[in-house]
């Protein structure tokens, strides 16, 4: 071996450990974190993972919230971000958006344009959001992750050591089915509280408040304690939860949100419980 070949391998071998400790020294000033994901798309992950992230910053928490879904990022949508990010040369910094710090592909792209990358440069880019973003100290980051148990999911897991796995699921079966691979693979990851919360679970009439279970209701409670996790509760379905996402208001401020809001409070105020535990 040359000595240049010997020389190559030792500045790779600092900058690996640079890197590493680029994501030490930021997971080192969270407190908690915490991931999002579900088995299969189109249950409300997102909406979930933004409506806690505010939750908890309603109880005095100092929270982040970090879109993981690199080719469908649809949280700066959610949380009215359109303007790129700032930053500098070693550093980009999150928007405080409503005490909330947001970071996300989105506002990088153009609109419509598609992110086909492969898995490698999906997790690099991750990973760019952990060592080359200026979080500071939180209490809690909030990682909303893409659907199913690939790349991204397992590149945030490891990464980030995660207390808490939320798994979102509705009470269809079909969903049920996907979000019992997702529990298993927390569980795979040592992931030390994990729980579900069943959304879209009723529709409550706004006319007579009936609760009508257009898609089932209590699969997730019954998964729960088959798998031997907690159940986070269930979220109902309104209306008002999309307007709000498209108008980039998150439910749970909105003063008339409800029954909805009520459940996001409470959620907040279980994972609370289960990390004070």
């Amino acid at each position: 071996m040359t000595a240049t070949q010997q020389m190559t391998q030792e500045e790779q071998r600092r900058s690996y450990e640079e890197h590493e400790g680029r994501i030490r020294d930021t997971i080192d000033q969270i407190e908690n974190r915490i991931v999002v994901f579900s088995g299969k798309g189109g249950v409300g992950k997102t909406t979930v993972a933004v409506n806690l992230a505010y939750a908890l910053e309603m109880r005095g928490a100092q929270v982040g919230l970090l879109d993981a879904d690199i080719t469908g990022p649809n949280i700066c949508k959610m949380v009215g971000i359109s303007e790129p990010f700032q930053g500098t040369d070693r550093k980009i910094f999150p928007h405080d958006r409503g005490g909330v710090k947001v970071i996300s592909i989105a506002p990088m792209l153009a609109p419509g344009e598609p992110v086909i990358w492969r898995g490698p440069l999906r997790a690099k880019a991750l990973e760019q959001f952990l060592t080359g973003v200026e979080w500071g100290e939180l209490d809690f980051l909030i990682a909303d992750l893409p659907p199913g148990t690939g790349d991204e999911v397992l590149t945030m897991t490891q990464r980030t050591s995660p207390q808490v796995a939320v798994i979102v699921t509705s009470p269809q079966e079909l969903s049920l089915i996907d979000s019992h691979r997702a529990v298993n693979m927390a569980k795979k990851m040592d992931i030390e509280h994990i729980g579900i919360v069943e959304n879209m679970s009723g529709f409550i009439c706004h006319n007579c408040g009936e609760e009508i279970s257009l898609f089932g209701s209590g699969g997730g409670a019954r998964q729960a304690k088959a798998l031997g996790v907690e159940f986070l509760g269930k979220i109902p379905i309104d209306l008002e939860v999309p307007r709000c996402g498209d108008a980039g208001q998150p439910i749970v401020l909105n003063p008339e949100g409800g029954p909805v809001s009520e459940a996001f409070v409470s959620l907040a105020s279980k994972i609370g419980a289960m990390l004070d535990k």
